[in-house]
């Protein structure tokens, strides 16, 4: 094994293609949020659809092709792995660098909107298999939730989140011509870049007779939330603690409505077993804790450092768990 070419050559695939993934992911989104505000979008829907949709585009790219070469669990561990991995260790990480404090009234609405989607992907899970009917039922979901997103971004006024995108392109000054360029190349080198990865990805996986369902719980979705990790890192150094919840609630949104749908579309996934007993109850927890946090139980919604040393010890707990069921079927 230690000898074989090719999981050398998988190895290296995963970290170019890892490397890449995050480069382009960043151009895309840093020229669609400029194209969109060019535009003359509002600032609320460029931070709940445009930013925080556009960074689950490396989870999509990655889920979506994998969809296409066969390996659907690829497809469903990336998706629900990066939702766990964004708020258990993205938010926990984020919140013990300088406690969050949610003000905007969108982000505290949308909680409960993302624990709503988590209730209904268990529906779609039970029997087994997401089947297209589940990934048609998924895809009409996100676009009802954009659809009202648009209607909400023309009325509300004065939310915190609109006015951390405002701050966050203050200092911006792209045109809109760069704008369209970054925006294709970006597109472009993420489906390259994807490419490589779930190529890699898939190579180790029957190289070590990993389940590909693991390796997307674990090396995929850590990979591809590498953009929602940079995005919120910057935003809580410009005390934009709103864009950091809004970000994370609009990527699970996006991974579990859209990530999921257009895998299903592509081709029907067939349910681990695991699935359903041991990762989504991770992610509907820690969704359920996130809701807690952020809207809070008396008054304003503060996610503290403690408070983000237990989302990053669940994280580890349940990386830990993956490996000992890795080590347990050999």
């Amino acid at each position: 094994m230690k000898g074989d070419p090719n999981v050398w050559m998988a190895l290296a695939a995963i970290v170019a293609g890892l490397v890449v993934l995050v480069w382009s992911a960043d151009r895309f989104v840093d020229g669609a949020a400029a194209t969109a505000r060019h535009l003359g979008l509002p600032p609320l829907l460029i931070g709940m659809v445009v930013i925080g949709f556009g960074t689950s585009a490396p989870e999509l790219m990655v889920s979506a092709l994998a969809a296409v070469q066969g390996n659907p669990g690829l497809a469903l561990g990336n998706a629900y792995g990066s939702n766990i991995t964004n708020i258990a260790l993205i938010v926990g990480l984020v919140a013990l660098i300088s406690p969050l404090t949610v003000h905007s009234q969108v982000v505290r609405q949308e909680l409960p909107v993302l624990g709503g989607v988590t209730l209904i992907s268990l529906w779609c899970l039970h029997d087994g298999v997401i089947s297209r009917f589940d990934a048609v039922l998924l895809l009409a979901l996100l676009f009802g939730f954009l659809g009202y997103s648009i209607w909400r971004s023309r009325r509300s006024e004065g939310d915190a989140l609109q006015a951390d995108v405002e701050a966050d392109a203050a200092g911006e000054s792209m045109s809109l011509k760069s704008g369209v360029v970054w925006t294709l190349v970006g597109l472009l080198m993420l489906i390259v870049s994807s490419r490589f990865l779930v190529w890699g990805a898939v190579t180790i996986a029957e190289a070590f007779g990993v389940s590909d369902l693991v390796i997307g719980l674990t090396v995929v979705a850590i990979g591809t939330s590498l953009p929602e990790l940079a995005s919120s890192i910057s935003a809580v150094r410009k005390n934009e603690h709103d864009l950091v919840i809004g970000n994370v609630v609009g990527s699970n949104l996006f991974n579990t409505l859209a990530v999921v749908g257009l895998a299903g579309m592509i081709h029907p996934i067939d349910v681990d077993p695991d699935v359903l007993v041991r990762d989504w109850p991770v992610m509907a927890a820690l969704t359920l804790v996130l809701l807690v946090f952020g809207i809070g139980i008396k008054g304003q919604g503060r996610i503290n450092r403690l408070e983000g040393a237990v989302l990053l010890a669940s994280f580890v707990a349940y990386t830990a768990w993956l490996v000992y069921s890795v080590i347990g079927m050999r």
